[in-house]
């Protein structure tokens, strides 16, 4: 399997988008299904029992004792058949009795979440940043690690939020049912309306109605949860008390350049000056230099980007000397480029000269470059850098940690056919859902977390569909918006991971 088609499925976790190469879905083990009985379900449709098991975790200085909870929970249809199952981790803290916090205190916070892709389970989120237990790789978020080693995480939120992580249909260890096809799930309204179900059903169980609920997505992430918090609420009267969107899109016209489209260009220019700062080719200060790409990328670079061909030759090369200024390429290889300059070549061309290419989900990371044949990169190597040992702890802390046994593989990501039909003609999002979602209930509210060098989920592309949110001014003040110096899973830089931590801690405290 090639590491560069899955960057296409990711989006941080998620974990993509729309400008990584294709790829071949991966075959999965088939195995003999052994002689059932007429009315005997079958195996892979049956709701497994939960494992529970305990552990403890110093955060903050205080040691906090939980249960892990992990199983399958049924999406039913009307006549109460499964259609498919869940695949869940849910940590409930306890106190020194063993009782959970939540039964003392109604008011402790719940908070669901997933990754993105399409295609991704929730380990990014999950090992890399909230949860109880991580991944330890190395504390500067850019070097390659085989395995890595299972630890503990004085960064998880745990002591402030009890945590569900959620695998949606198709990823990780959820699976449709026997005879249901896949497609009924692999939607953008098909996946929210699952993702709702499941989160009804295990509030339900969990006797957290009362709760205050917070959701959590990351990349694609960001499009499911906004229409999550409308879906809930109109769908289900479960009111979402806020929203929690890492590095999230949340509609593909802020990242998917086409005809009449050069906004993605604009987005994406100031998280090229700060990823070429970083590098050491532009000088002076980050936060005055990424004000001054933004305000040149909506201003005078849109105007020209707007004027197209008929743009008048003199400012065409003033343009583009700023251009080039911004991203450190070459005023021929912008006026070449007809201005506009994507991502991938900005990946592949950054560090030409020293032999090396850049990465797409967090562009501090590089790896030699093997073929300067193409103007993109072979690969991705804040991906390839990290797959290994998210997926190895996958497997390891699921199985041998959570006593969680099942033979089928653990789809950490994997290519899902999604249907997009409903937005034919038009780019796929859920800002007006989110919009509806903060007008129907005025106490929702958003913490917007991004990363300065996201060359995937750029952090203005994020905040050009907040800031155009058709909602109330009264309603702004409910956005809050954190920024961090390092990409998509800002959680692998540790320094970032500490101030996100402390970002959506302060965020689910009672207002």
């Amino acid at each position: 399997m090639k590491v560069l088609t899955l960057l296409a499925w990711l989006a941080s976790s998620a974990f993509l988008l729309a400008q990584a190469p294709d790829h071949p879905p991966s075959d999965d083990a088939k195995k003999d299904a052994p002689e059932k009985k007429e009315d005997e379900k079958p195996k892979d449709t049956k709701e497994q029992k939960p494992k529970e098991t305990k552990g403890k975790v110093t955060i903050a200085g205080q040691e906090i004792s939980y249960v892990a909870k992990t199983g399958t929970l049924p999406l039913l249809k009307e006549d109460g058949a499964p259609r498919a199952t869940v695949f869940y981790v849910y940590y409930s803290a306890v106190n020194a009795e063993g009782e959970l916090l939540a039964r003392k205190d109604q008011a402790r916070p719940m908070t669901y979440c997933f990754n993105g892709g399409p295609g991704s389970s929730a380990v990014w989120l999950h090992f890399g940043g909230l949860g109880p237990k991580k991944i330890d790789l190395p504390p500067d978020g850019k070097t390659p690690e085989m395995t890595g080693r299972i630890s503990d995480n004085p960064l998880s939120v745990l002591d402030t939020t009890d945590l569900v992580f959620i695998d949606p249909v198709g990823t990780g260890g959820s699976r449709p049912a026997k005879g249901e096809k896949g497609e009924q799930f692999w939607g953008v309204e098909e996946d929210i309306e699952a993702c709702a179900e499941f989160i009804r059903l295990f509030t339900t169980r969990e006797d957290r109605w009362m709760s205050p609920k917070f959701l959590c997505g990351e990349s694609y992430g960001g499009l499911r949860g906004a229409g999550l918090c409308d879906y809930l609420q109109e769908k289900h009267g479960l009111m979402v008390a806020g929203f929690i969107c890492v590095s999230g899109v949340l509609n593909f016209a802020t990242l998917s350049p086409g005809a009449g489209n050069d906004l993605p260009y604009m987005t994406f220019l100031p998280s090229l000056a700060a990823t070429a700062h970083y590098h050491g080719k532009i000088p002076g200060n980050l936060d005055a230099l990424v004000a001054e790409a933004h305000t040149f990328a909506f201003g005078e670079y849109a105007v020209a980007l707007l004027k197209g061909q008929v743009l008048p030759e003199a400012e065409r090369q003033r343009v583009a000397e700023k251009v080039a200024r911004f991203t450190s390429l070459s005023v021929q290889q912008v006026l070449d480029n007809d201005l506009r300059i994507d991502p991938s070549t900005f990946r592949e061309w950054l560090l030409r000269k020293e032999g090396k290419i850049v990465g797409r989900f967090d562009g501090r990371v590089v790896a030699e470059d093997g073929d300067r044949s193409s103007n993109r990169p072979e690969f991705d190597p804040s991906f390839s850098f990290i797959i290994g040992p998210f997926s190895a702890m996958a497997y390891a802390y699921t199985r041998g940690t959570l006593g969680f046994e099942n033979d089928q593989p653990y789809r950490v990501l994997t290519p899902l056919p999604w249907n997009y039909t409903r937005f034919a003609g038009k780019y796929a999002g859920t800002d007006t859902a989110m919009a509806a979602a903060m007008k129907s209930n005025p106490r929702l509210r958003v913490l917007v977390c991004a990363g300065l060098r996201d060359l995937a989920v750029p952090f203005d592309a994020t905040r050009y569909s907040f800031d155009h949110l058709l909602i109330p001014q009264s309603l702004r003040k409910n956005i809050v918006y954190a920024t961090y110096e390092s990409g998509h899973m800002m959680y692998m830089l540790d320094k970032d991971a500490r101030k996100l931590r402390d970002d959506i801690v302060a965020f689910l405290r009672p207002q």
